[in-house]
């Protein structure tokens, strides 16, 4: 069984597909895990959650991360801050679910996201773990052991990590952090590579230790 790593989509759907052509996708054979941010700042936030729980339903061997725009747009669902969901790309992703439903009339939170969506977003994991390998969205705390990382470290953390060495013996696979290229440092692979600002979206094939990446 192969897999992939998937980096940041931001509402790309077009770049989801274009990679999964590219990889040469195979359900049920092959393993996704998904890395979060799948909505903000791209156009169709909606058309991507919902092509993430069609490939869930269609195979066992996909896992969904929960990503820092995805806590986000959960605050701003449920009723808790709203600002940093609007300033950060939200309204690109209500703009999205906004051309899916005729009802939509104004910003009323969650009335006009399909409540499998809302199901989604609250389901979705900080962390996917292997043998050899720990997928979050941000990074880890340096110092911190794994059972004791934080969720605003998970989702947030940039440079304190990036700087630091990797103290565990596995190899930590992430996003968060846009580059031009992937990264491979020393116990690190990072695969956000701007997808939403021009760039492609970039998927890392762990047992080939490749990258491929794809753009519509």
């Amino acid at each position: 069984m192969r897999t992939f790593a998937v980096g940041d989509i931001h509402g790309c759907l077009d770049h989801l597909e274009a990679l999964l052509a590219r990889i040469g996708y195979r359900p049920g054979e092959d393993r996704l895990i998904f890395l979060g941010d799948y909505v903000d700042r791209g156009p169709d936030a909606a058309g991507v959650v919902e092509r993430l729980l069609e490939l869930r339903a269609e195979s066992p061997h996909v896992v969904c991360l929960m990503g820092n725009h995805e806590r986000m747009f959960l605050d701003f669902l449920e009723g808790r801050r709203a600002e940093p969901f609007l300033f950060n790309g939200g309204r690109e992703t209500l703009a999205s679910y906004r051309r899916r439903s005729q009802r939509w009339q104004r910003l009323t939170g969650r009335a006009e996201v399909p409540d499998a969506h809302v199901e989604f977003l609250r389901g979705l994991p900080l962390l996917h773990t292997t043998p050899t390998h720990i997928f979050v969205h941000a990074g880890l705390k340096p110092g911190v052991p794994l059972a004791e990382q934080r969720e605003e470290d998970l989702l947030w953390i940039r440079d304190e990590f990036l700087a630091a060495p990797v103290a565990e013996a596995r190899t930590v696979v992430f996003g968060h952090s846009p580059m031009v290229v992937p990264l491979r440092a020393e116990r690190k692979v990072g695969i956000d590579t701007g997808a939403c600002y021009g760039g492609p979206l970039t998927a890392y094939e762990v047992e080939a230790d490749r990258f491929h990446a794809a753009r519509p």
